[in-house]
């Protein structure tokens, strides 16, 4: 079965440029702008940044020289970091915020390819030699990055090679995840998507709670591979067995009932139980 994502209208510009980014108006056509200086990394970002995987493994000075000549830029809601096919001459490490990743089509629609948050990098591998960004990334939320220009990392690389070695490791982590996230969209039915995704924000494991969402419903379902009416079926599905899904909330009864529907998307209706009665859910794709 092939699986098809959803299309969406792109982020705006919104006319504004990144410090330490570039963003083109004609992709694929390579530019490269003049890298202009942002805020000062602070400590809390400083410590934040050394811990992605990318830097997890290297010593305190890597990680010092690495960021040496790194700033800080903020993001607005829909501002775009760089555009597929834009030079890539940076690396970046989100520090605050959610970033989407994504790919425009030759029609000029968007297909979501994942979804970014803070302690997460992008770039980390293309820094190394001169290449082109192969998606868009853009705030989906107000958004803090550190920026590390790519001359920066070439010439610490130069100096220690193991950063290279830390880099190739991430990047080859990072293409793991991809080939995960494939899977999931490939093997699992929506109800078991979105289960797996409520859960992942979950802030108890068991009993009740309630989990914030952490982007909009329509981002949410690009980043599942859903189109949003599908996802509108599937939050109606949840309620029968006690999950609702709000404007910016989801309100679990029992959070173990997420966990079996990640398993398994037919459970029993609530009340339904004693009787023996079951509920199969239509699997939606």
């Amino acid at each position: 079965m092939v699986m098809k994502l959803p299309l969406a209208r792109p982020c705006a510009d919104q006319g504004r440029s990144v410090p330490g980014a570039t963003v083109a108006r004609n992709f694929p056509k390579r530019t490269t702008h003049a890298l202009t200086r942002g805020e000062e990394v602070s400590p809390a970002d400083r410590a934040l940044a050394a811990r992605i995987p990318a830097f997890d493994n290297l010593k305190r000075e890597m990680v010092d020289a690495l960021l040496r000549d790194a700033t800080v830029s903020k993001l607005g809601r829909g501002q775009v970091l760089f555009r597929q096919g834009d030079a890539a001459v940076t690396m970046v490490i989100i520090v605050e915020g959610w970033v989407k990743l994504y790919r425009v089509t030759p029609a000029g629609d968007e297909v979501v390819l994942n979804v970014l948050s803070e302690g997460e990098s992008f770039t980390d591998a293309v820094t190394i030699s001169p290449a082109v960004h192969a998606a868009s990334a853009c705030a989906v939320t107000r958004a803090r990055v550190v920026v590390i220009p790519a001359d920066a990392v070439v010439n610490c690389i130069r100096e220690m090679p193991e950063i290279a070695i830390a880099l190739v490791a991430a990047t080859s982590l990072q293409l793991h995840q991809m080939v995960q996230r494939v899977e999931q969209l490939t093997s699992q039915s929506a109800i078991q998507r979105v289960a797996d995704f409520l859960i992942s924000f979950a802030p108890c494991t068991q009993g009740a709670c309630r989990i914030a969402l952490p982007y909009d419903k329509s981002l949410i379902a690009g980043r599942l591979g859903l189109k949003p009416e599908s996802l509108s079926r599937v939050f109606a599905k949840l309620r029968l067995v006690g999950i609702d899904v709000r404007v910016s909330e989801a309100v679990v009864n029992d959070v173990a009932v997420l966990r079996r529907l990640v398993i398994n998307d037919q459970l029993r209706l609530q009340g339904s139980e004693k009787r023996g009665q079951s509920e199969p859910f239509a699997v939606v794709r």
